[in-house]
């Protein structure tokens, strides 16, 4: 390996890699984005209870086994495959002259939103039934129940495993670049076309690549521990209950309570 050459490379063709890794960052901030909102509305959807009769158990019925469909196939086939398909065959099925910022965008938020969808589904049934029972004492319907009981506590504890998928989204966009997507392997593969040298121009790319995952992981490990609190707190109980009245007198000598 020269480093004479990758110092070369980058000089000259620089543009053409922040180009690259700024599309890639665009294309998967949308895409987990979009995707987790995808996976949230179908993993709650799926959670909901199933009535013993009536119009609502069929309708229930007959979109679960959608969505189950839906979440099979596309965590079941390859996102290469998927592009070239939605990409290619829509054209060919309806005559659509797609975009391909567009079909791009639209193909990795649905593939993260079948994988978020299990995810926010394993998150949902993972919370304790009693919480679920308390809600609906209280006069909660499943929605409500959802929206302030269940969720504030599924999407803390499915952070990770959605900071993950930003990541996976990250290297997987690489793979647009059979719809010739201008993402950085795209562009990396155009400049390694025009000097010849291959390896110096992927080692760029390499190392571009592992800046990104990097950087977003450590930012979000920064708000997993946002989220979680402090290592460690202090429960304070009610003083007033608990504190005989040789202690309350102890306080009342060093004016640590007031005197009434």
């Amino acid at each position: 390996m020269s480093f004479e050459w990758i110092i070369n490379i980058v000089s000259n063709n620089w543009p053409m890699f922040l180009r690259g890794a700024g599309m890639t960052l665009y294309i998967s901030i949308i895409g987990t984005i979009a995707g987790f909102i995808i996976g949230l509305l179908v993993g709650v959807i799926r959670t909901i209870p199933i009535p013993d009769r009536g119009a609502k158990k069929i309708t229930l019925k007959v979109t679960n086994i959608i969505l189950s469909a839906y979440i099979e196939i596309f965590r079941g086939t390859p996102m290469i495959v998927q592009a070239m398909v939605i990409y290619y065959g829509s054209a060919l099925a309806f005559g659509m002259d797609m975009n391909r910022l567009t079909a791009a965008l639209f193909i990795v938020s649905i593939n993260t939103g079948a994988y978020m969808s299990e995810i926010v589904r394993g998150g949902i049934v993972s919370i304790d039934k009693g919480q679920f029972e308390a809600a609906h004492a209280i006069g909660m319907n499943h929605v409500q129940t959802m929206k302030n009981v269940i969720l504030p506590q599924v999407i803390r504890n499915i952070l990770p495993a959605t900071g993950n998928e930003f990541v996976i989204n990250i290297k997987d966009t690489s793979v647009l670049n059979v719809i010739s997507v201008t993402e950085l392997y795209f562009q990396t593969k155009s400049i390694s076309g025009n000097n010849f040298r291959y390896f110096e121009s992927f080692f760029v790319a390499c190392v571009l690549y592992f800046i990104m995952t990097f950087t977003i992981t450590r930012i979000l490990r920064y708000f997993e521990r946002r989220l979680e609190g402090a290592e460690s707190y202090t429960l304070y109980a009610n003083q007033m209950q608990v504190e005989t009245p040789e202690d309350m007198a102890r306080k009342r000598e060093y004016g640590d309570l007031k005197q009434y």
